[in-house]
C-alpha cells in the first residue's frame, strides 16, 4: 500500500461513510416506525445523545491512532496495546482476534445494509419513472434483487481499482450530497414558516400527487375515484373545491386507535408545535430508541484508522480526520437536516403519514418543491428526483467507503494468518486487498437481497399497501413474488431492520472493545491522562453497552410501547452465532496450524505491526 492520502483525503473517505445526504432519506421512516407511536418525538435529541457516545469513542480511536499508526484499525490497536504491556502481552493474540472477529459483524454486514437500502431507493425511483410498470409504494422484488448484485460488484470494482480512485469519487460525492441537503433543509424550513395555522397547504393524494384540496370520502372513510379514474374532491357550500387548510399545529399529539386493541387509543406524535419542540427531549426511553438507530447513521468516523498505511502522515492526520469527519457530518449536517425534516411535519403531512411512506423525505421534497414553484407539480417532482439522485450518489460513496474499510480489516487479519491467508494478499498492480474486496462484494449482495425481501413487513407493514398495486402490476413478473398482504406482513420480522440491528450490535461490540483497548494502551504509557484515557473511554464503553442492552430490554412487554422484539432478538441471534463460530474457528485454526493461544515470549517487534506467533 502507498502513502498517498493527506488530511483532506482521509477526512473525505470517513465523511463518505457517514453520508448524511443518504441517511435522512433512508432512515427517517424507520425512525418514525420503531417505537411508534411516540418514540419519533426524540429523533433529533436521540441523534444528539448518539453523538455524545460516538465522540467518546472517536477520541479513543484518535488517541490510539496517534500511538499506533498502521493498517487494521482496532484489530491492530489491540495487538500493539497488549504487546506493549509488561505482563499482559501474552494476551495480545487473543485480544486482537476477538476485536477483529467482532468488527466483522459490523464491517461485513454494514455494506450489505447499504446495498439493500440503495435497492429500495431504486425500487422507489422505478415507480416514479415507470408508474405503469412499477409502484413507488412497493418496490419490485425481482428488480431490487438484481440491482443488489450489480450494485455490490460495481462498487467493489471501484474499491478494487485503488484508494486514489475511491478518494476522488468520495470527494465529489461529499460536495454534491452536502450541497443538496442544505438546499432541501432551507426549502423545508421555508415551507413550514410560510404555512402556519389556518393557511392553505399541500398534501399528497393516494397516488402521491401533490394536492391542495380536500378529497371526498366514502362510507368507510376512504377517498375514492369517479368513473373517469380521478380522485373525487370535496366541495364547499359554493360548490367549489374545498381548500386544504392546515389546522392542528396546537395538537402535535393526538389519540389514535391502538392497532392491538380496537377498544383503546394511544397518544400519537403527529408533528412538532414549534422549532423548540423539535430539539427538546420528550422521554428517556424515546431517546434511547432513537440513539440506537442513530448509531447506524453515525458510524464510519473510525474507518480512516484502517487506512494508516495509505496516509502520508498517519500519526498526525488520521486522528484529526476521525474527529473532523464526525463533527462535520454528525454535528453540522445531521443537526441541520433532521431539524428541517422534523420541523416540516405539519397537518398536511404528519409523522403518521411519514411512518407509512417508502420515502418520506421524497414526499417532503415533492410537497415543498411544489409550493416553492407556485403549485407547479412537475417542478416539485423534478426537485424530488434531483434530490433522490444525490442520495443515490451518496450511497455509492458510503458503500464504497464501507467496503474499503471492511476489506482492509480482513486484509490485516489475513496478513497475520488469523483468517485464511489469501485475504492478506494485495493485487500486484492496484495494491488493493482484492480477494477481501470481491468476497465482501458477494457477502454484501446476499445481505442486501435479504434486506429487501421483507422490508415492508413488521413495523413497516401498512394496510395501504394492500391496494398500492394496480391489477396489471400485481399480475406482472415484477411482482410475481415477495409481496405480502398486511395480515401476513405485520407478523413477519422486517428484514432491513434485522440486518441493520445486527450491524449495530457489531458496532456496539467493536466500540466497547476499542474503548477498553484505549485504557489498556495508555495505562503504562508516559502520556497517560486520566480524563482522556480513563474517564472518556469508560463513558464510551458504558454508553455503548447501555444502548445495546436497551434494544434487548425495551421490547419486553410493558417496558416501551411500540418496540418489536422479533427484529432485536433475531439480530442478537446472528451476533451470538457469529461469536460461537468465531470461537470454534480460532480454536480449530490454531490447533491445525500449531499456534499457541497465548504469546509465550514478548516479541521485540512490538509496536511495529509484526504478527504475533
Amino acid at each position: 500500500m502507498k502513502g498517498t492520502l493527506g488530511l483532506t483525503g482521509l477526512t473525505m473517505n470517513a465523511m463518505a461513510l457517514i453520508a448524511p445526504g443518504a441517511f435522512l432519506w433512508l432512515t427517517f421512516a424507520q425512525q418514525c416506525q420503531y417505537g411508534a407511536p411516540m418514540a419519533g418525538s426524540d429523533i433529533w435529541f436521540g441523534i444528539l445523545a448518539a453523538l455524545a457516545l460516538c465522540f467518546a469513542t472517536a477520541i479513543s480511536y484518535a488517541e490510539l491512532s496517534k500511538l499506533f499508526p498502521g493498517a487494521g484499525s482496532s484489530y491492530f490497536f489491540a495487538e500493539q496495546a497488549f504487546l506493549a504491556k509488561t505482563h499482559a502481552f501474552k494476551f495480545a493474540r487473543v485480544a486482537k482476534f476477538i476485536i477483529g472477529w467482532s468488527s466483522h459483524l459490523y464491517y461485513w454486514v454494514y455494506p450489505g445494509v447499504m446495498v439493500g437500502v440503495t435497492a429500495i431507493l431504486v425500487g422507489y425511483l422505478a415507480g416514479q419513472f415507470f408508474p405503469i410498470t412499477f409502484s413507488s409504494a412497493i418496490g419490485s422484488p425481482p428488480l431490487m434483487i438484481g440491482f443488489c448484485v450489480l450494485f455490490a460488484f460495481g462498487v467493489a470494482y471501484i474499491a478494487y481499482r485503488g484508494i486514489t480512485t475511491s478518494t476522488t469519487v468520495n470527494i465529489a460525492v461529499n460536495i454534491i450530497q452536502i450541497s443538496a441537503l442544505l438546499i432541501f433543509s432551507v426549502i423545508a424550513i421555508g415551507y413550514r414558516v410560510g404555512h402556519g395555522e389556518g393557511t392553505r397547504g399541500w398534501t399528497l393524494d393516494p397516488d402521491s400527487t401533490p394536492i391542495n384540496v380536500v378529497l371526498a370520502q366514502d362510507k368507510d372513510g376512504k377517498p375514492f375515484k369517479d368513473a373517469e379514474g380521478n380522485w373525487v374532491v370535496e366541495k364547499d357550500e359554493k360548490g367549489e373545491p374545498k381548500p386544504l387548510l392546515l389546522e392542528g399545529y396546537d395538537k402535535p399529539i393526538t389519540d389514535e386507535k391502538d392497532p392491538n386493541n380496537a377498544d383503546a387509543t394511544l397518544p400519537t406524535r403527529q408533528l412538532f408545535a414549534n422549532a423548540a419542540d423539535v430539539v427538546k427531549p420528550h422521554g428517556f426511553s424515546y431517546i434511547f430508541i432513537q440513539a440506537g438507530i442513530a448509531i447506524l447513521i453515525l458510524v464510519g468516523f473510525e474507518s480512516v484508522t484502517a487506512m494508516g498505511e495509505e496516509a502520508k502522515n498517519a500519526r498526525r492526520d488520521v486522528p484529526r480526520a476521525v474527529l473532523l469527519s464526525l463533527f462535520i457530518q454528525g454535528v453540522v449536517c445531521y443537526g441541520i437536516e433532521y431539524f428541517a425534516a422534523g420541523y416540516f411535519l405539519n397537518p398536511g403531512y404528519p409523522m403518521t403519514t411519514a411512518k407509512g411512506s417508502s420515502a418520506p423525505v421524497g414526499d417532503m421534497a415533492v410537497i415543498a418543491g411544489t409550493a416553492l414553484f407556485n403549485g407547479n407539480v412537475t417542478a416539485g417532482w423534478w426537485f424530488m428526483i434531483v434530490l433522490a439522485v444525490t442520495v443515490f450518489l451518496a450511497l455509492v460513496g458510503t458503500t464504497l467507503a464501507s467496503i474499503n474499510t471492511g476489506a482492509r480489516v480482513t486484509y490485516a487479519m489475513g496478513r497475520d494468518d488469523e483468517v485464511p491467508s489469501h485475504f492478506g494478499l494485495l493485487h500486484g498492480k492496484n495494491l488493493t486487498p482484492h480477494r477481501a474486496i470481491w468476497t465482501l462484494a458477494a457477502v454484501s449482495a446476499v445481505i442486501g437481497i435479504f434486506a429487501v425481501l421483507f422490508y415492508l413487513c413488521g413495523p413497516a407493514a401498512s394496510e395501504a399497501n394492500d391496494t398500492a398495486l394496480s391489477d396489471a402490476q400485481a399480475g406482472s413478473f415484477w411482482y410475481s413474488f415477495g409481496v405480502f398482504k398486511y395480515s401476513t406482513a405485520k407478523d413477519i420480522p422486517q428484514s432491513l431492520l434485522v440486518v441493520a440491528l445486527a450491524s449495530n450490535f457489531g458496532t456496539f461490540l467493536l466500540y466497547m472493545l476499542t474503548n477498553l483497548i484505549a485504557i489498556v494502551a495508555f495505562v503504562e504509557h508516559r502520556t497517560f491522562n486520566t480524563f482522556k484515557h480513563v474517564v472518556i473511554p469508560v463513558f464510551g464503553l458504558l454508553a455503548n453497552l447501555v444502548c445495546m442492552l436497551f434494544y434487548l430490554i425495551g421490547p419486553i412487554p410493558g417496558v416501551v410501547t411500540g418496540m418489536s422484539w422479533k427484529e432485536s432478538y433475531l439480530a442478537l441471534g446472528i451476533a451470538v452465532v457469529w461469536g460461537i463460530y468465531g470461537a470454534w474457528y480460532f480454536y480449530s485454526s490454531s490447533k491445525s496450524k500449531g499456534r499457541t493461544t497465548l504469546v509465550g515470549l514478548k516479541p521485540e517487534a512490538a509496536l511495529t505491526g509484526a504478527p504475533t506467533p
